[in-house]
């Protein structure tokens, strides 16, 4: 044989580059033992031999620049193919026996690969026999390496189309009475385990083109838990009077029996488990039974579209539970490894405080990492007899769809509540009030709530000026100031205002039992209407009025009407802004520079190193010129409503309850707003220690540890150590961050995912209203209008009147608050961020909606009823 060909059995996955994804991933299945069919590999020399035509050179670079994948198909099916690449292909052929039947199957070098599986993006050709087919298969193959699919897939992806190249399978093609695919996880259910098959007579192709209705089955361990029969009306079959290669199609009758046995189905499973294990990933598998009903292996690939799982994830049937903070917290993007390092700290810090003993670095044990984001595992406390209607109970009032999850799961025997020592639960909670003085801190609060607001500005203003290293630049130093705001100052802060939270919370539960049934969910809602002091809505309102002040300067008003926020941003850079909007920006900065989009990362800049998104909202709020709009005049009118709800239910009760009302209405009002200061805290104290990262990576980077300044947030708290001491951390940045770039591209992370890989929430059946959607009422109020569905915030805008529907919402999310009409989220409780935030804004809000992004679209008619908690879909676009 040439170098253009390789036997299948002489392949590995370490010749990806020689022979493309699919070839190696055969030869390794081959000298792992399985059944796999004869066949060989006309590698990427000889495709690299071709693609040197020269019209094929200049087809490939044209797609560089923007020209179409079409011309790139017609060279590379034009041009000549050399008489030696010909000759060894029809020696090979020769090989598998007389004029045999093979299959031909592209193997990319970008394809079956651990991240990505590239799946489908490339040519098959069944039924080929001769030279003369051989030939012309082999050129399809390489000309749909530039299907429009596979260049636009790759383009995503960032694959330059010139660094691709393409190998050809040709294997003998199995005659197959059954074929199928069989994935060894459920691929939707995420669990691992779990092996699902899909069958029908013939050839695959009838499975995997969906040509078919096949017969179905899931398999648990030895047992068939699935069992739906398809029709099978179609029968794909090789056709053996086309030489060039191709199929023809059989109809059947409907049949109700299954076309493979348990047995059958059992043999496979087990072949799939031998697969799995000599990858260690879950594998998406084509199988066929020959004639005399004997499996073959066809290929193998990952599934790439599982959740990862934390590391050290029980394997079944124990059971772990994981809720995800990041969706949770509205940010659905990945953290950086030094974002999750720093909620460690803050987490393990606050667990020290009360008592517990607690790694500084690691943190509690509790905090795990999976997709790169942050999870907390809640089966300990699930099993505790108090902890597991703790957690159900606070999920109901921040995280409703969770808390339904988790009711479900709590059905589960192997989260059966523990035995517990009432005794030590008890002792645990009085030592933690004892050393924060919570109870002294929530009196102290009710009695003087501007008190206790000043209070915690002091602590915070402290914390801050605790991350100054005055002259000493050191990295030493900087890690220093990062420690003493995050580990020693932290949990101060956090046990101080905490109790000033809660008395803002007790005073609203006070008011609300004292009225009763006096008064309706949403006219009890109203008192909740334009609370003070938030610093989230108090930045809102002053982007709002800073957009006003500048509307009225001719030369910041033309600069945000007619150029780009980057563009803005770089001319903010540069100090050539107009003079008005660099003093008003300069100003808001220094109050909310901290602030971002997926704020909570450490790893994310902040507005105040790039304020694009400032400059889109800014612009945003211009081009609304109706004056009944008004930001700041819509926050007084509720301030307005809320005063006079107040007024009108105070009303209501006897005499004697009255002065209690009242005193519990003001004390509501002035602690309430309070629940956004914990977190704007944390994003500032962030802010100064992403300054003190930044610094250390541009030592690192003079060291030649890490290649740029942001590598430092690839990496935690050790590795930076171990970089200062003499690391090279560039491979292991490289690895993290590869890692890092998938998961960007994930759309969907589970709320609740258990510990075999299962997204829990898929094990709910909601039921939904007909023609809509329903939630967790969030802010009362109906209204009707145009849908925005917005998956990031960044440069987005919502135009008058339109309903804004979002996967969940941060801070950076609040300044579209003011320009929409109600708002949709898929994730979040009635005492959420953006339920909060509704309210202040009077806005209706239906929350914990599934799939309200995928089964809403921009520019339908939708009808939001925030009492209610349900979303009608009125019209399409």
């Amino acid at each position: 044989m040439s170098e253009s060909i390789v036997s299948l059995a002489a392949l590995r996955r370490e010749h990806l580059a020689l022979a493309g994804g699919k070839a190696a991933n055969l030869g390794e299945l081959i000298a792992a033992g399985l059944p796999v069919p004869p066949g060989f590999c006309l590698t990427t020399a000889a495709y690299h031999e071709v693609a040197a035509d020269a019209a094929v050179r200049a087809a490939i670079a044209g797609l560089a620049q923007g020209g179409a994948a079409e011309a790139v198909r017609a060279a590379l099916l034009a041009a000549p193919v050399p008489p030696a690449i010909a000759a060894a292909l029809a020696g090979a052929y020769m090989q598998l026996g007389e004029q045999v039947v093979v299959a031909v199957r592209s193997s990319a070098t970008a394809e079956d690969l651990p991240d990505a599986s590239f799946a489908g993006q490339q040519d098959t050709i069944l039924g080929v026999r001769g030279e003369a087919g051989l030939i012309a298969a082999v050129r399809r193959c390489w000309s749909s390496l530039f299907s429009d699919r596979a260049v636009a897939y790759r383009a995503q992806r960032g694959i330059a189309p010139e660094s691709v190249e393409l190998a050809v399978v040709v294997q003998r093609l199995v005659p197959a009475s059954v074929a199928g695919v069989l994935f060894t996880a459920d691929p939707v259910l995420g669990r691992r385990g779990r092996a699902v098959i899909d069958a029908s007579p013939g050839l695959g192709e009838a499975v995997v083109s969906g040509a078919v209705n096949p017969d179905h089955f899931v398999v648990e361990g030895e047992v068939v838990v699935v069992r739906q029969i398809g029709d099978k009306r179609l029968r794909i079959d090789a056709d053996a009077d086309a030489d060039d290669g191709g199929t023809r199609q059989v109809g059947l009758a409907a049949s109700d029996e299954a076309c493979v046995s348990d047995a059958e189905l059992h043999e496979l499973v087990a072949l799939g488990r031998r697969i799995e294990a000599h990858y260690g990933a879950p594998q998406d598998i084509e199988w066929a039974l020959d004639g005399a009903r004997r499996p073959a292996i066809l290929q193998a690939r990952p599934i790439t579209t599982l959740y990862p799982l934390p590391e050290g994830a029980p394997a079944p049937p124990a059971l772990s539970v994981y809720f995800n903070f990041n969706v949770a917290q509205g940010v659905l993007r990945p953290l950086t490894l030094m974002g999750i390092q720093c909620w460690r700290l803050f987490m393990g810090g606050v667990l020290r405080k009360l008592g517990f003993a607690v790694p500084v670095e690691a943190g509690p044990g509790f905090i795990k990492d999976a997709g790169h984001r942050l999870v907390f595992d809640l089966s300990a406390a699930l099993r505790h007899p108090v902890g597991r209607k703790l957690v159900v109970r606070v999920f109901s009032k921040m995280e409703a769809r969770s808390a339904a999850v988790i009711r479900t799961l709590l059905e589960d025997p192997r989260l059966a509540a523990q035995p517990s020592s009432r005794f030590a639960t008890v002792k645990a909670v009085v030592r933690g009030l004892w050393r924060t003085r919570a109870p002294l801190r929530l009196l102290a609060a009710l009695w003087d709530p501007e008190a206790a607001r000043r209070g915690v500005a002091t602590r915070v203003t402290a914390l801050l000026a605790a991350g100054e290293t005055a002259d000493d630049l050191r990295p030493a130093a900087r890690l220093a100031a990062i420690e003493r705001m995050l580990v020693a100052g932290f949990p101060g802060l956090f046990v101080s205002v905490i109790p000033v939270m809660a008395a803002g919370l007790l005073s609203l539960e006070i008011a609300r039992r004292l009225i009763g049934e006096r008064a309706t969910a949403a006219e009890f809602e109203a008192t909740l209407r334009a609370l003070p002091h938030n610093p989230t809505t108090e930045m809102d309102l002053e982007l709002w009025a800073m957009s006003q002040r500048l509307a009225a300067d001719p030369e910041a008003s033309a600069a945000l009407r007619t150029e780009t926020p980057a563009a803005l941003a770089r001319r903010f850079h540069a100090g050539s802004l107009p003079a008005a909007l660099r003093v008003e920006l300069t100003g808001f900065l220094a109050t909310y520079g901290a602030r971002g989009v997926a704020e909570i990362d450490v790893g994310v800049a902040r507005w105040g190193e790039d304020p694009t998104h400032v400059f889109g909202v800014l612009a945003n709020y211009l081009a609304h010129a109706d004056p009944a709009l008004a930001a700041d005049l819509q926050f007084e009118r509720g301030r307005a409503a809320a005063e006079a709800a107040m007024i009108e239910l105070t009303a209501r009760v006897g005499w004697w309850r009255r002065p209690l009302l009242r005193l519990a209405f003001g004390r509501m009002r002035g602690l309430a707003g309070v629940r956004e200061l914990p977190k704007f805290a944390i994003v500032r104290l962030l802010a100064r220690s992403r300054e003190h990262l930044q610094a250390i990576g541009a030592t690192l980077v003079a060291a030649g540890r890490i290649e740029r300044v942001e590598d430092v947030f690839m990496l935690d708290l050790p590795g930076v150590r171990a970089g200062l001491g003499g690391a090279d951390l560039r491979a292991q940045v490289a690895a993290r961050r590869a890692g890092y770039t998938r998961e960007l591209e994930r759309r969907h992370s589970p709320r609740v995912l258990l510990s075999d890989g299962t997204d829990a929430e898929a094990l709910l059946v909601a039921a939904q209203p007909e023609g809509g959607l329903a939630g967790t009422p969030a802010s009362a109020g109906r209204v009707t209008g145009v849908a925005r569905v917005i998956l990031d915030p960044a440069g987005a805008r919502i135009e008058p009147g339109e309903i804004l529907v979002a996967p969940s919402t941060d801070p950076g999310w609040t300044p579209l608050f003011l320009t929409a009409s109600g708002l949709v989220m898929e994730m979040g409780g009635a005492m959420s961020h953006g339920s909060v935030v509704a309210r202040e804004y009077g806005i209706p809000a239906v929350v914990g909606v599934p799939q309200a992004t995928t089964r809403i679209s921009t520019g339908q008619r939708i009808t939001v009823d925030g009492a209610a908690g349900t979303i009608t879909i009125e019209t399409d676009r």
